[in-house]
């Protein structure tokens, strides 16, 4: 699932940079920003790659690999 990074202008006119959100599309994450900060003006919008970035999660296989390597 991508994540999108905003940066807005809120309703009061304070502005909230780097606003880290996921969503299946652009549309999506901008719904779930708008339901967080109502009327507010975005000024951008950039796209982050999740390929790119390194994870520090793992996920079940991982664990349970590690799991049995240790019995």
């Amino acid at each position: 699932m991508p994540k999108f990074d905003f940066s807005v202008t809120t309703r009061d006119g304070q502005k909230v940079e780097s606003i880290q959100i996921y969503g299946k599309d652009l549309p999506d994450a901008e719904r779930k920003l708008r339901q967080m900060y109502y009327n507010c003006q975005v000024t951008q919008i950039r796209t982050i790659n999740p390929e790119k970035e390194f994870s520090q999660s793992a996920d079940i296989e991982d664990v349970l690999s590690l799991i049995v390597r240790q019995s």
